[in-house]
């Protein structure tokens, strides 16, 4: 539940733009918004090492890239607070350890739901696999839209961006590079 000086935070930012917050479409906004944004930066509650549990059953004999593509990004620009989303491919090189899949699209979501610019969420997602996961190989690719560049400023709709942050046996061997980058189909 919202305190009341969270919630006049918000009646006070609807009378900056010009708005009326005791208009009744807008009544309910301030805690709405209040829980918008809760989830839209949950991501500051939650810890990498906690979703990255890897285990070996499974692992024996696998020593060759495991890949989850097409992971759906949506992110905060810290610098305007606008909207930035796209798709994230990420994919390491085992080492005797494993991870069940789903937990490579929760780690993009823990650092995806916080204040971000997209340099830094690429490598956090990068650093955090080959931290926990000690892998012979990390590789991340991103690619996102922009809303601060496409709804203001510049505004080139349908620009994106694509950061990639290497890691291991993926950044050091140009072949295991290409293998990666071919099959997120760069």
């Amino acid at each position: 539940m919202p305190k009341p000086e969270e919630l006049d935070l918000v009646r006070r930012l609807l009378t900056y733009i010009g708005e009326n917050p005791d208009r009744e479409g807008l009544k309910e906004t301030p805690a709405r918004f209040l829980k918008a944004w809760g989830e839209y930066t949950r991501g500051y509650h939650e810890k990498p090492e906690d979703i990255l549990k890897s285990f070996t059953d499974g692992a024996q004999s696998v020593d060759e890239m495991v890949i989850v593509r097409d992971i759906p990004v949506y992110s905060l620009c810290e610098h305007h607070l606008a909207p930035f989303f796209g798709k994230a491919y990420v994919g390491y090189v085992p080492e005797r350890r494993i991870l069940g899949l789903s937990k490579i699209s929760r780690l993009v979501e823990v650092f995806a739901r916080r204040l971000q610019v997209q340099e830094r969420l690429t490598n956090q997602i990068a650093d955090a696999l080959d931290t926990n996961l000690q892998p012979l190989g990390v590789a991340v690719v991103i690619e996102c839209r922009h809303m601060c560049m496409e709804s203001r400023g510049v505004r080139h709709i349908g620009t994106s961006t694509v950061t990639s942050a290497l890691r291991g046996s993926i950044k050091n061997s140009p072949d295991t590079r290409r293998e990666f980058l071919s099959l997120i189909g760069r």
